[in-house]
């Protein structure tokens, strides 16, 4: 029984896997792949995370903290880069950890990477809407309060929930049946729709940093770091810094733990191996490329932002469309709240099609049902069902549950996803020497190990809350992995006696 649930699939099931009538179709490069990365990772973390980092949690100190987080996805991006080459297919973590760590592992990773990608896309869909409300404002055009936001959400002030008064957030629902609908169509398209918004949206990042520079002001990076620069908690426990009056930890380290979600793009790179031309080289190559990009534009707006609003005044709806308000320039808040959209649309876009293919490749081993959630599309070649089922999952999520629950659901279980993945190609490296590596992590074994304990701190610097929501998550998966995925589950068809075989 044990070994059953530890069973690995083997790296040659893999292969085979690719032979079959069922698989997408290879119509990305390297340009595509980057763009993808870049078009998930640029958007809500940016536009709209930034200002409830500044406010909330790190001050000024943010510019640090998304170097931090940076760092992290660094290494976390060298250890994806080198699995993604070895294992071309979709799946992303969950297919490095059957491969690894075996099946049990490998669906817990998968229901995490569920919670992920849409609670991601939910965030996502949920800054779009602010920012649509933003564009609206710049026409004198206000809609009705009761339908642009959730009906609850965290005062921080008060340290618990409060009402709104609202009914839903309509707009977040519209956006994500639009892209649901793109993505129904097929992946070449949807990467051309992407390729331009990511454009508009880097130009216009370049603009603000560009214009904002001229009007930054060091006496507001004055007191540089005013909540400290720590913010490590442990299960909700503060061991370092400073503590909010919800009992959340502030600091520096607990920034980073927020805007990390403004870096978790660019995995989803690895989710398209399967579609890459050349996934071997050209999926590396997106991964980091993406990251670099990001990462650099990333450091360059909180330098300006903060440099242009005090923290106390920065807007957590819209901060840098706002900002520009702030300082008389109603052209640039227009400028900025249209490139928000059109970048916030393609990290959606991204979202969801990055949740599809996870969900894909759990059905094509069983463990879901192969029937709805690995259909592929007879025309499209997409997997039309998994795209559907996920567009309203998250529309649901958006229209509902505030940006703040949100944001700190993504971020913890993706870093988790990191965690594994860092480990997992540890394992790799000692159990599979012999199989092909188009790309090697550099670094070995440091590299892999500081990114799991950089992503194991960044967890810990999270409220407590978001452990327990987690906790509550993985048992809902273990539960469905016992009652239907255990009895499904292809491989043990494939290779009974694999207990000990890979």
């Amino acid at each position: 029984m044990l070994g059953r649930l530890f069973q690995k699939k083997s790296y040659q099931a893999y292969v085979d896997e690719m032979k079959g009538e069922n698989r997408l179709r290879r119509v990305l490069g390297p340009i595509s792949l980057a763009s993808l990365g870049i078009g998930s990772t640029i958007g809500t973390g940016i536009f709209v995370l930034t200002g409830l980092a500044v406010h909330d949690k790190a001050g000024p100190a943010l510019i640090v903290s998304y170097m931090l987080s940076g760092l992290a996805c660094v290494f976390a991006a060298l250890s994806y880069a080198e699995f993604a080459s070895m294992v071309p297919v979709a799946g992303s973590t969950y297919t490095y950890a059957y491969a690894t760590l075996g099946e049990l592992f490998a669906w817990i990773i998968g229901w995490d990477l569920v919670l992920e990608y849409a609670m991601a896309g939910a965030t996502v869909a949920n800054g779009w809407s602010q920012y649509f409300k933003s564009f609206l404002s710049t026409f004198g055009v206000q809609l009705p309060a009761a339908l642009t936001m959730a009906p609850f959400d965290y005062d921080p002030g008060v340290g618990h929930i409060i009402s709104t008064g609202a009914v839903m957030d309509l707009p977040a629902i519209l956006i994500t049946v639009l892209i649901t609908w793109l993505l129904v169509i097929g992946i070449r398209e949807s990467a051309g729709a992407n390729n331009i918004m990511v454009g508009i949206k880097v130009a216009v990042i370049l603009l603000v940093i560009g214009v904002g520079a001229f009007f930054i002001k060091t006496a507001n990076w004055h007191p540089f770091a005013p909540f400290g620069w720590t913010g490590i908690s442990l299960f909700g426990k503060t061991l370092f810094g400073q503590t909010g009056v919800g009992g959340e930890p502030l600091g520096m380290m607990a920034g980073a733990s927020i805007v990390f979600f403004s870096y978790i793009g660019f995995e989803s790179v690895s989710t398209h191996a399967e579609e890459a031309r050349n996934p071997q080289k050209d999926v590396p190559i997106g991964l980091i490329a993406s990251l670099i990009v990001c990462t650099v534009l990333y450091i360059g707006v909180a330098v300006v932002l903060t440099g242009m609003i005090p923290a106390s005044k920065m807007n957590l709806e819209a901060p840098v469309a706002d900002a520009f308000k702030q300082i008389g320039m109603p052209w640039m808040q227009f400028i900025v709240s249209v490139a928000a959209m059109a970048g916030i649309t393609s990290v959606l876009l991204v979202t969801i099609l990055s949740q599809a293919r996870i969900l894909l490749a759990i059905a094509r081993d069983g463990l879901l049902p192969t029937r709805f959630f690995g259909s592929v599309h007879p025309k499209y070649r997409t997997p039309w069902k998994a795209t559907i089922a996920t567009g309203i999952f998250v529309g649901i999520f958006a229209a509902f549950v505030p940006l703040r629950i949100l944001a700190e659901l993504v971020n913890i279980g993706t870093l988790l996803a990191f965690v594994i993945v860092c480990v997992s190609v540890l394992i790799m490296r000692r159990t599979h020497p012999e199989v092909k590596r188009p790309f090697r992590c550099p670094g070995m074994p440091y590299t892999p190990i500081l990114g799991a304990i950089f992503c194991a701190v960044l967890m810990f610097s999270l409220p407590a809350e978001n452990w327990l929501r987690l906790l509550v998550w993985l048992l809902i998966g273990l539960g469905i992995y016992f009652f239907y995925g255990r009895r499904h589950g292809k491989v043990w068809e494939q290779e009974p006696s694999a207990g000990s075989k890979t």
